[in-house]
């Protein structure tokens, strides 16, 4: 059985959301009602899959999800809130997330996103990893992977999980079109509108990251998807 930790305030909400999940899901569900809770929870046990709601007291589900990420770079985070601003799914995503779901929802909804996760996470456990490619020459830039840094003449940036999948992408594609679908599928498991949005802010923040060597460029190829040029 599957072991779920659901933080949710609203009692009748994670009332409601784990006597559903237990019934129909078949899964273990363990219920907090605060992010500092959910913290406790999570360090002495060990979970399969988070869903956190974001506006919590004492520590907002971004912040409990940030904490999760340090302790476990691979379990699967859902996020769900009320809150549907594009910078709001933009922060989810970056701080790890793995999906985001807008209040209100359909139970079922839930449900099907949460055997999605599960299955993907089942899939790359089964299925041996083959060997990747982790550091990049980009112009003047090194880029690694594993660490998800760039450095440059020796000053380094720090990338979020979501900035490093895009660039190491854009990188063994380097002057070649990599797919605004292969891109979304890829990194988000979905190629929806909003994780579409999501993806134009983080090609943002790798352009200017990348500026400072011009002979580097990500270029929109119009009805395609994107490029990294490097210019000898």
């Amino acid at each position: 059985m599957k072991k779920i930790l659901l933080v949710e305030d609203d009692p009748n909400l994670g009332m409601l959301l784990q006597d559903y999940l237990q019934l129909k899901g078949k899964f273990d569900i363990v219920l907090c009602v605060d992010g500092e809770e959910g913290l406790r929870a999570f360090s002495r046990q060990n979970f399969d899959l988070c869903i956190l709601d974001v506006m919590m007291p004492k520590k907002d589900g971004f912040a409990l999800g940030k904490e999760i990420r340090k302790m476990n770079e691979h379990v699967p985070i859902i996020f769900a809130t009320a809150k549907a601003m594009m910078e709001d799914k933009a922060a989810a995503y970056d701080l790890g997330g793995d999906d985001y779901i807008t209040k209100p929802f359909r139970i079922e909804e839930l449900l099907l996103r949460i055997n999605a996760l599960l299955k993907r996470v089942s899939a790359k456990e089964t299925v041996p990893a083959a060997p990747e490619q982790t550091l990049f020459e980009i112009g003047n830039y090194t880029f690694d992977y594993t660490t998800q840094l760039i450095t440059h003449k020796g000053v380094q940036q720090k990338l979020s999980t979501k900035e490093a999948e895009l660039l190491r992408l854009l990188c063994l594609k380097q002057n070649a079109v990599l797919t605004r679908e292969e891109a979304l599928l890829s990194i988000w498991h979905d190629d929806n509108y909003f994780n579409g949005r999501s993806m134009d802010v983080f090609l943002s923040k790798l352009r200017k990251y990348l500026r400072e060597d011009s002979r580097v460029e990500i270029l929109n190829v119009h009805g395609k998807g994107y490029k990294l040029l490097i210019n000898l």
